[in-house]
């Protein structure tokens, strides 16, 4: 038996998936199906979608470095009392892609509060090494080229909006040399309040935009930029903006959603998706408190 801790809670996991899939199938079964044979029969696995799904997201909170050893290892030794139906770890691998839309639907159900503070990164999420990436075939004609400040990578990019608390707000997933503001309108349709972002944000029909949404995206200015009146408090926020990129270091080296080994694209937005609900669940998020009882000496207009 494995000595490794979860970061999560796995039955509070296990009680929210199973009760959003039991309203899910309550819902499908009332929607017209596809027509099918007469006296057709549809197999079923012995294992349930809010399982296979439990088990995913409770890997990114595990503390192993692969999946395979996290099912062989622990699951099949450790959790056979609460998941009596266990298959084998092949047969798990083939059922993972089947739960990748309720994934999708039931991380849209862990998105946090609109405080009015937003923050706007993204982050590339790379398949292989670089050197690696003219053999690559998992991905072909999915992924792309992109650079940033740290250099070349060959994959995806994520893009991120989170609030002050470090709750997931909105989340895309574009090739790697997609512009950072093309997803911005999008992710941000219910999103009010201002929302700060780096230089690579800067345009200024995405700002007026979103302006007129009741949504001000504050950046900082380039170098050869003309000097703006910008309110103590933005400034201030602006320096948080840190906050976004503490998000994405937890995502890639604790709840692991970027690794090289994927064998199938289904599998890796599985792997994608299931870490970003492992987050919403960790106990201790980054997060700012920048609230006025802190700036007890600023006038109520910097707000």
């Amino acid at each position: 038996m494995s000595t490794i801790v979860s970061r999560l809670d796995i039955t509070q996991i296990f009680w929210d998936v199973d009760d959003f899939c039991n309203q899910w199938q309550s819902l499908w079964q009332q929607v017209p199906q596809l027509p099918s044979t007469k006296g057709e029969r549809r197999s079923q696995s012995r294992m349930h979608l809010s399982e296979v799904m439990t088990i995913v997201i409770a890997f990114h909170g595990s503390g192993y470095k692969t999946f395979k050893e996290f099912y062989t290892l622990h699951v099949l030794q450790s959790w056979r009392g609460a998941f009596p139906n266990l298959v084998s770890y092949t047969r798990f691998v083939e059922l993972m892609p089947w739960c990748l839309m309720l994934l999708c639907c039931f991380l849209h159900t862990r998105t946090g509060e609109i405080t009015g503070i937003s923050f706007i990164d993204s982050t590339p999420i790379n398949v292989c090494h670089n050197c690696r990436a003219h053999s690559h075939k998992v991905f072909k004609g999915l992924v792309k080229w992109g650079k940033n400040s740290v250099g070349w990578h060959f994959g995806f990019k994520l893009h991120l909006i989170i609030n002050d608390c470090g709750e997931l707000l909105a989340f895309s997933l574009t090739p790697a040399n997609v512009d950072d503001r093309k997803p911005v309108p999008d992710m941000t349709k219910d999103l009010i309040g201002k929302l700060f972002g780096d230089r690579g944000y800067i345009s200024q029909k995405l700002f007026e935009e979103l302006y007129e949404r009741g949504l001000q995206l504050v950046t900082k200015s380039k170098k050869k930029m003309k000097n703006r009146l910008v309110k103590l408090i933005d400034k201030i926020l602006l320096r948080k903006r840190a906050v976004i990129e503490s998000v994405n270091d937890h995502l890639k080296n604790i709840c692991q959603i970027e690794h090289s080994r994927h064998r199938s694209p289904f599998n890796f937005l599985v792997n994608l998706i299931a870490g970003l609900a492992a987050y919403t669940y960790l106990p201790k998020k980054p997060s700012i408190d920048i609230y006025p009882k802190d700036l007890p000496a600023l006038p109520p207009a910097i707000f």
